[in-house]
């Protein structure tokens, strides 16, 4: 397979293309480095720099490139910066997704693989969630990240496109072979927040909320590693090149773990006291949100290999520790 991955060079979209190799795979990256690294991008790829909302330039990639799958990265997913700038999320998700399938339609390529998220639930109304419940974001981002999921499935109606969308619950973790992790500015998700600690760049962790209905207190969240994100994409491809029709699958461990099991886990893999601070709730913040991941095992084949919490937190600290700054170059 030649597959075209969008956003090769963020964060699951780096791990997507090495483990898309390491299958044996060829690999085409396009990415505008907004928010994804040179550094990240495996050297066996052929990268193009450019921006989906470009229709020349996409469709000048089709034409240099027979590509029979694209694996869709690429777009903004900051929670807090899509309610402050909702018209960027509207311009990067929904502007370049219509420009990416315009391209796609008038040169033949018929399969898509998208990285969705959980956001698209909003608010649980069941534990586990499945992908028949209610869809009902609380934010921008998980908006347009339900936008796009119904523009493929209006377009596959249309012109026989045939696509899966991945909606993902919290990715963390970094490849095992140390090379590539994950690193953003300004940095949100918990895991990495909690290692700036030991690593000397923060003095304590924010714990916002300790009221929730919880068995500690705090909101509970479904950790996914990041290279298990990366071989349901893989599955999810080939899914579709074995003729599988369009679908939509969640992707997590199907356990959740609270804010204080993430932090004492954390002291354990790092032997840092790593102080944390309560601090008042964040609005918007539900207090449980698991998978469920049975239709993915089902029907692709999906087996996470890093379900322990230790293991996932272990490969983001040895990645945190050899690069503290991100890809920047130290001193």
């Amino acid at each position: 397979m030649r597959i075209l991955v969008l956003g090769g060079a963020g964060y699951i979209g780096s791990h997507t293309v090495y483990e898309l190799i390491e299958a044996g795979e060829d690999v085409v990256i396009v990415d505008n480095l907004l928010t994804g690294f040179r550094e990240a991008i495996h050297p066996q790829a052929t990268f193009y720099e450019g921006d989906i909302r470009d229709r020349t330039f996409m469709d000048c990639v089709f034409e240099k490139e027979k590509i029979d799958g694209v694996i869709h990265f690429a777009a903004s997913s900051q929670v807090g910066e899509s309610m402050k700038d909702p018209l960027k999320y509207y311009s990067n998700n929904l502007c370049g997704t219509e420009t990416l399938l315009e391209s796609m339609v008038a040169h033949g390529i018929d399969k898509i693989v998208f990285s969705s998220t959980a956001a698209t639930y909003g608010e649980p109304e069941n534990i586990p969630i499945k992908e028949n419940d209610r869809t009902l974001p609380t934010n921008c981002y998980g908006e347009t990240k339900l936008s796009m999921e119904k523009m493929f499935k209006w377009t596959a109606n249309a012109h026989n496109l045939r696509y899966v969308s991945l909606r993902y619950f919290n990715a963390c973790g970094a490849h095992p072979n140390g090379k590539i992790g994950e690193a953003h500015s300004p940095e949100t998700h918990l895991i990495p927040l909690i290692l700036q600690v030991p690593n000397g760049q923060r003095e304590y962790i924010s714990v916002f909320g300790n009221d929730y209905d919880t068995k500690d207190g705090t909101c509970v969240r479904d950790y996914i590693h990041v290279n298990d994100l990366a071989q349901a994409h893989i599955l999810a491809m080939k899914y579709l090149m074995n003729g599988g029709e369009s679908d939509i699958f969640n992707l997590g461990n199907g356990v959740g773990f609270t804010v204080k099991e993430v932090i004492e886990t954390a002291r354990e893999v790092t032997g840092h006291p790593i102080p944390a601070k309560e601090e008042m709730r964040r609005s918007g913040d539900p207090s449980t949100l698991i998978a469920s991941s049975e239709k993915a095992k089902t029907v692709l084949g999906w087996n996470p290999q890093y379900a322990d919490l230790r293991v996932i937190i272990d490969t983001a600290w040895r990645w945190h520790q050899s690069h503290p700054n991100g890809y920047k170059i130290e001193g």
